[in-house]
């Protein structure tokens, strides 16, 4: 009966010990910083309700334009799911019609610093993995410039229309 009771005792021990490892392993992974946070930001611009969701990465030291984000590739302009931008109106982006709607947005960065924009008609995308050129809604080209480096990616929405910033560059986007 005492060999019963001590192994019935080391038992319990053992079972405390690993719910211990198991609730302390649930708090380290709830306190760890997601590598690319989700965002959203929304305002009004040329009368029309702007929304633009995306995932944030971080520059974390790496050379992000021409490595990371390659030159002539299109590319998600955020992280995890494709970046997505909702119009509430129908808008002139860098002149051209956009319908109201919901889009995916890509890029495809150029070395020469001029970017083509893409507003895809499939806004439920994961990256760019998927993207088919026959489902573009619209096309435009901008001219990208040099900005005070920011370590996460960030999308600014202004009135005359919206931003991407990330590392040391910028690419603003004409709306009226």
């Amino acid at each position: 009966m005492r060999n019963t009771m001590k192994r019935s005792i080391k038992m319990k021990a053992a079972l405390l010990f690993v719910f211990a490892l198991f609730i302390s392993s649930l708090t380290f992974a709830q306190d760890k910083k997601p590598a690319s946070p989700h965002d959203s930001t929304s305002a009004k611009v040329a009368g029309s309700l702007i929304k633009i969701k995306y995932g944030s990465p971080y520059v974390k030291g790496r050379k992000v334009l021409g490595e990371l984000v390659p030159f002539g590739k299109v590319w998600r302009a955020g992280a995890d799911s494709a970046t997505s931008i909702t119009t509430s109106k129908a808008i002139k982006v860098e002149g051209k019609t956009l319908p109201a709607g919901r889009y995916a947005f890509f890029v495809i960065p150029s070395e020469s610093g001029t970017w083509t924009l893409i507003f895809d008609k499939n806004p439920k995308q994961w990256g760019a993995y998927t993207y088919k050129e026959a489902n573009d809604q619209l096309r435009v080209t901008v001219k990208g410039k040099t900005a005070p480096k920011t370590e996460s990616l960030i999308y600014t929405i202004t009135p005359k229309g919206f931003s991407l910033k990330w590392d040391t560059f910028e690419v603003p986007v004409s709306i009226k």
